[in-house]
């Protein structure tokens, strides 16, 4: 009888299992979630008159609820909105729809640095303040804090007569406080609280305004106006400016306290287009997928397309290889270095042991006794003690005293809120392997310091061999000359392209730690909800912060060369990118403390002065992206969803990636199979490239290899290139040819050509699978 009940039981149970999945199954279904729907143009049947209504017939034919949240005209045609599974599947089965595709949300990737990249220096080369004037970045972000002297106007003259924007209005924010330097900001909001329900405009602005700090901070280093007397609670004081201080800022505000949404950002997107920018900064990102199901890659065609120079921040993905975004090789794909300038302050242990941090702190110091030090893993009940999570401290045990808490987790000022709660009266805040040797300053609220791994280890150590160890935090002071510099932060993404491993990514690194710019006056330097202090200027780091950087210079660029294409200024700022420090050293890696490369800082560090004056461009149309689309075996409608254009790839043309027209090189091969795992075997590969002369009108460039490998042979046809014409164009074909090598072996060369005036260098990457 009892087997009898146990099975009865067991079939009781399964169905009830089987049940539960089928009604989650039906919820799922049944759940709505936003789509981008991607229209083919030219299918509109004659019986519409306006594609507005042809999208709402569209719509109307699979739900009877559903509503448009956007319609697009520049950067996608179609519209978005909300649907069940079913119905997407149904919409996508229409005659004249491209692709239905689910939103992405998309992430932030959250003074000196002009002297540094040598913009201090007065150059025949810079453009004229008139011409920079008529040069707009847009950037999108969270958002813009007006009242910043960032954005002062006085030595602007009217707004470029060709700017179609605006300046909308909404909580918090007048649509006439907009002037001559901040010429537009209008934002979107739909698809966040399609997603989110409605904004609580009691903890954020429904308008442009910037509650988090991100989006001010971002288009002041872009294109700040200059403003004395700068800094951030007396660290790192000096003249601010942005990259492009003449230039036009428009804002674009699609980033909330939920994120980023991707129909947002499309809608931002077509609006830039529209209002006439000429430069987009996006310092945000999403998950990896191919081109024709990226929102940005998409929109950043539509806008390259359109002559507008689209850079993108690769993300803080690092160390770990191959955790990149915004790879579309028509966006400059942006990693992050470091300045010259850090932030110390000393740690001097009972034991006499000295070790140096880095602090923003600027409050009242410790006395100069020392105090007793733990370790958070030490003093917790909790696995989340050596973290400092919120309530995993032990009050009794940290009170009064200084605490070691480990990197990770939760924000690194969060944890000195927490050892502050529990009673402590400073923080050592101590490196993982995860994170090595790298440094970033924080504004904490209580006497604190950043160590690396090797010095919190050793901190670390000294506490477990102590009976009664202590310790004493020094004040912060802001140090200039530091070398070597720059270095690859370890945040900062890194190759090899995940989705096409024959495009170098990223494309070049720019300052993206501890940089100095402007602030939201919602929240203090922290972020945190219990930091009340207010200040005009912040200190943050990210890729982020290197992207507005590169979007600054490419305005520059854009004003000195109002005729240059985007590939042509991408080109210019990758060819004369430097890969040594003032010492000769090469670019360090801060994660391994080694040499970086070039799956670290793709061509090297942007060098704006160079970049001015490059002699050769490697420059690139809309048939060239074709040409790479169809390299890529995409299909008619793929090529249509990202290009807009009515393309069919050529049966009885091969098209090849190693042809595509880029500044760099990235050469994937396959190891070869044989007992003796492909020793002996070898292959040749053959890149073509094309340059044209931007500089004199009479040049002879030479071409020189280096290389670090004997396992690759190189040779380059022709030589010489003759230029006897500006703008003439000259070709080359290399040819490499490969030993095989064991897969997971990298190797690096580089490729330059020079006149004697002009060095234009590509880097070349060369990866075994």
């Amino acid at each position: 009888m009892k087997p009898l009940m146990f099975k009865l039981l067991e079939i009781f149970l399964f169905l009830n299992f089987y049940y539960a999945c089928i009604v989650a199954e039906e919820k799922i279904q049944q759940a709505k979630r936003t789509y981008i729907v991607h229209m083919d143009k030219s299918s509109m049947p004659e019986s519409f008159t306006d594609h507005s209504m042809w999208f709402d017939s569209s719509l109307k034919s699979v739900s009877d609820s559903a509503s448009m949240l956007y319609t697009y005209k520049n950067v996608v045609h179609g519209y978005s909105t909300r649907l069940t599974a079913k119905e997407a599947e149904s919409l996508g089965k229409q005659r004249g729809i491209l692709s239905v595709l689910p939103e992405v949300r998309y992430e932030l990737h959250t003074t000196r640095t002009p002297e540094f990249l040598g913009l201090g220096k007065s150059s025949a080369l810079f453009p004229t303040s008139d011409s920079m004037s008529e040069v707009i970045v847009g950037i999108l972000d969270t958002g813009v804090w007006p009242e910043l002297k960032s954005f002062q106007d006085s030595d602007l003259g009217p707004v470029p007569s060709r700017w179609k924007g605006n300046c909308e209005g909404g909580k918090n924010f007048s649509s006439s406080i907009c002037n001559r330097k901040l010429i537009g900001a209008k934002f979107f909001s739909k698809g966040y609280e399609a997603a989110f329900g409605d904004i609580d405009e009691s903890t954020e602005s429904k308008s442009p305004r910037d509650d988090d700090g991100h989006g001010s901070h971002t288009a002041t280093t872009a294109a700040g106006s200059l403003v004395p007397n700068a800094d951030l609670l007396g660290y790192a004081s000096g003249t601010a400016r942005g990259m492009a201080s003449h230039a036009r800022v428009a804002i674009y505000k699609v980033c909330w306290l939920g994120g980023c949404f991707g129909s947002d950002i499309a809608a931002a997107m077509d609006a830039a287009v529209a209002d006439g920018v000429n430069v987009m900064s996006i310092s945000i990102g999403g998950g990896l997928s191919e081109y024709d199901i990226d929102t940005v890659a998409i929109g950043a065609f539509a806008a390259t397309a359109h002559g507008i120079f689209v850079s993108c921040s690769a993300g803080n993905g690092g160390p770990s290889p191959s955790i990149l975004s915004n790879v579309a090789p028509w966006i400059t794909t942006v990693g992050a270095g470091t300045l010259d300038r850090d932030f110390p302050a000393s740690i001097t242990l009972g034991n006499g042991g000295k070790y140096s941090g880095v602090t923003l702190y600027n409050g009242k110091q410790l006395s100069g006794s020392r105090v007793p030090l733990v370790y958070g893993g030490n003093a917790s009940n909790s696995d989340e003690g050596s973290l400092c999570m919120d309530g995993s401290l032990i009050s009794r045990k940290v009170s009064g005293k200084i605490v070691v808490c480990d990197r990770g987790g939760n924000a690194r000022a969060r944890k000195g809120v927490v050892v502050k709660a529990a009673g402590g009266i400073g923080m050592i805040l101590a490196n993982t392997d995860t994170y090595g040797e790298e440094l970033l300053a924080d504004s904490h609220l209580l006497p604190a310091a950043a160590v690396g791994q090797k010095t919190g280890d050793a901190i670390k150590n000294y506490i477990a061999s102590d009976r009664n160890p202590t310790a004493i935090i020094g004040p912060g002071t802001t140090n200039l000359g530091v070398q070597p510099s720059p270095v690859v932060a370890t945040f900062s993404s890194r190759g090899p392209n995940p989705v096409t491993p024959a495009i170098l990514k990223p494309d070049i690194i720019a300052p993206g730690v501890n940089i100095l710019a402007g602030w939201t006056g919602a929240v203090g330097p922290t972020g945190l909800e219990s930091d009340h202090r207010q200040v005009n200027f912040n200190i943050i780091s990210g890729t982020s912060m290197s992207c507005p950087h590169v979007s600054g210079i490419a305005a520059l660029l854009k004003a000195a060369h109002p005729d240059w294409s985007p590939a042509a200024i991408k080109s210019a700022l990758m060819t004369t990118a430097y890969t040594a420090c003032k010492n000769g050293e090469k670019i360090k890696d801060v994660a391994t403390g080694g040499p970086a490369t070039p799956f670290d800082y793709g061509a090297g560090h942007v060098d704006p002065v160079a970049a001015l004056d490059p002699g050769l461009v490697y420059d690139a149309t809309v048939d060239d992206y074709l040409g790479f689309l169809c390299a890529l075996n995409y299909t008619r409608n793929q090529i249509k969803t990202i290009t807009h254009r009515d393309f069919t790839c050529q049966t009885n043309k091969k098209y090849s990636l190693g042809d595509f027209n880029y500044p760099s090189f990235s050469v994937p091969l396959e190891t070869a199979s044989s007992k003796e795992g492909g020793a002996g075997a070898s292959s040749t590969i053959k890149y073509t490239r094309t340059v044209t002369n931007v500089g004199g009108a009479r040049a002879t460039y030479k071409v020189t290899l280096y290389s670090q490998t004997q396992a690759m042979k190189f040779t380059v046809v022709p030589a010489t290139l003759s230029f006897s014409a500006q703008y003439e164009k000259k070709s080359y074909t290399v040819t490499f040819t490969a030993s095989s090598m064991p897969s997971g072996t990298t190797s690096f060369a580089r490729l330059e050509w020079s006149d004697g005036k002009h060095i234009v260098g590509s880097p070349i990457a060369f990866s075994w699978t």
